[in-house]
């Protein structure tokens, strides 16, 4: 069943919409990425469901109970920020237990069992009494995670929190957040940019555009069928190729615009098409093997894979390739492409 509902809501600040009718289900204890490049009206959505703005129209429940109008700290939900506003003056412990002290809930005693217990959950018990300033990037995110969960929120709501983090401890966290939602549970929406940490977290993945959202679906169901022109770009960098399909005796056939052609598993139908094709499900090989002919034009080291540009007539094309592939710029090769491996944007050429 629905746990938070978010009906309708729209957003606009003077003559711009950052938010066009968006309507999502989200069921409890569920963990929601919300996806999308600067400007989507992710962050914009998350600030409305903590009561941080208001929205132009639509209505947001929690268990039932309409929370559109109401003030943040009524709303039982807890927010953590990509900053994590700790306060520079107080300790971890401090930081941690002023959510309890501000509802006034239970002693002074009790509130310090809590939080030490808290701080304990994210491996920090041991530096209680450092001040925020005394204590790394991934330590003060660490903090602001317990400041988070200490209430035990309805929806805990993550804006982007690792974004100020390196590479190895962003993914440090990301382990960290996994196993923190098994044992907890906690209702999580998790707004981020980053599509590998989307499809690394949550359960499902809502993918927004322009204030609208342009894919709903679970994060192996995004990354298999992106479905849109948008997803697919945004998901992996997909190559997006304009083709014709024919109906042949065995079937479809794609043909591309240089007169190429490549034999499908299955097809929409006849007629002008958008192919996808993952930059991963692409194989380089040499000139005297069978596949599209094509031409490198760049060959970009990534460490453990390598990234061609390849060209075929006026079209360029990205393949993934393994690091021990040796294919200078100029060369002749082929594109072998696995017809179960097409895919189809539904918005057409």
């Amino acid at each position: 069943m629905t746990f938070l509902a978010i009906e309708n809501v729209g957003k606009r600040f003077g003559h711009t919409t950052a938010l066009d009718g968006v309507s999502l289900g989200i069921e409890r204890g569920s963990f929601v990425a919300l996806l999308g490049p600067s400007g989507c009206g992710k962050s914009t959505l998350l600030r409305i469901i903590a009561g941080l703005e208001t929205p132009t129209f639509g209505r947001i429940t929690v268990d039932g109970e309409d929370i559109t109008r109401l003030p943040p700290e009524r709303r039982r939900l807890a927010m953590m920020f990509q900053s994590y506003a700790l306060l520079p003056h107080m300790t971890a412990l401090e930081n941690v237990r002023f959510p309890l002290r501000m509802q006034g809930r239970e002693g002074a005693a009790e509130q310090r069992r809590r939080a030490m217990e808290t701080l304990a959950l994210v491996g920090l018990d041991h530096l209680a009494e450092r001040l925020p300033r005394e204590m790394s990037g991934g330590q003060q995110q660490r903090v602001a995670l317990a400041r988070a969960i200490i209430a035990e929120p309805r929806v805990l709501l993550l804006d982007e929190p690792l974004s100020n983090l390196d590479a190895r401890l962003r993914e440090d966290m990301q382990i960290e957040l996994q196993a923190l939602h098994r044992r907890l549970g906690l209702t999580t929406l998790f707004v981020t940019h980053d599509q590998e940490e989307a499809l690394s977290l949550a359960d499902r993945v809502v993918l927004l555009n322009q204030g609208r959202i342009d894919r709903d679906a679970t994060a192996d169901a995004l990354y298999d069928d992106p479905g849109t022109a948008f997803a697919a770009d945004f998901l992996g960098a997909a190559n997006l190729v304009p083709v014709t399909v024919e109906a042949t005796e065995d079937g479809h056939t794609a043909i591309l615009e240089d007169g190429q052609r490549l034999q499908l598993a299955s097809a929409p139908g006849p007629g002008p098409r958008q192919l996808v094709l993952r930059q991963e499900d692409i194989t380089l090989a040499d000139p005297s093997e069978p596949g599209l002919e094509a031409t490198i034009e760049a060959r970009i080291f990534l460490g453990t894979r390598v990234r061609y540009l390849v060209r075929l007539g006026d079209l360029r094309l990205r393949v993934l390739a393994p690091r021990h592939l040796q294919y200078p710029p100029g060369t002749p090769v082929r594109l072998q492409i696995d017809p179960a491996n097409c895919r189809w944007s539904r918005e057409g050429p």
